[in-house]
């Protein structure tokens, strides 16, 4: 859902960049987790103020500056079960990560190993070993996403 890239004050505020849609959309939810994969810690968000670009997240138990440094780059993320379910046609970019690239003449191009936006659009960063491509998430090129075969139909070359 997004990261803390740092301090914010001196009263144990942070600052979070958010991999949503709405800056805000994280202060829907009240638990936050924060750490990395395999280290997560609960935390309550007690306030939030939406910054220009960023959010400022004051959570509980981070009562000062030292508190909040310590928690820079550490990921944010909140229970699968507390997300709405996406409409028709929409995705979670954590439920595309793994699924299978192949274009319309059946070649391979990998696998999806992220996701960014360029504020255009989306991307998908595909890998397939030492190769990384990325493709523009948008209807000329993502045809199909299957997501019981967890995989993506692309309009897209192999020498693109």
């Amino acid at each position: 859902m997004g990261y803390v890239s740092g301090a914010f004050g001196i009263r144990g505020w942070i600052n979070v960049v958010a991999d949503t849609e709405f800056v805000d959309s994280l202060m829907d939810y009240d638990t936050w987790w924060v750490g990395q994969p395999g280290q997560w810690r609960a935390y309550v968000m007690a306030e939030g103020q939406v910054q220009p670009k960023k959010l400022a997240a004051k959570l509980e138990g981070v009562d000062d500056r030292e508190g909040a440094v310590a928690l820079k780059g550490a990921l944010i993320a909140v229970p699968r079960s507390a997300m709405p379910e996406p409409e028709e046609g929409e995705y979670y970019w954590a439920d595309l990560v793994g699924h299978a690239v192949v274009n319309t003449q059946g070649e391979k191009l990998g696998v999806v190993a992220r996701l960014f936006e360029t504020g255009a659009n989306d991307v998908l960063v595909v890998q397939d070993g030492p190769t990384e491509r990325l493709l523009p998430f948008v209807k000329q090129v993502v045809l199909k996403v299957d997501m019981d075969a967890r995989s993506i139909e692309v309009d897209w070359g192999l020498d693109y």
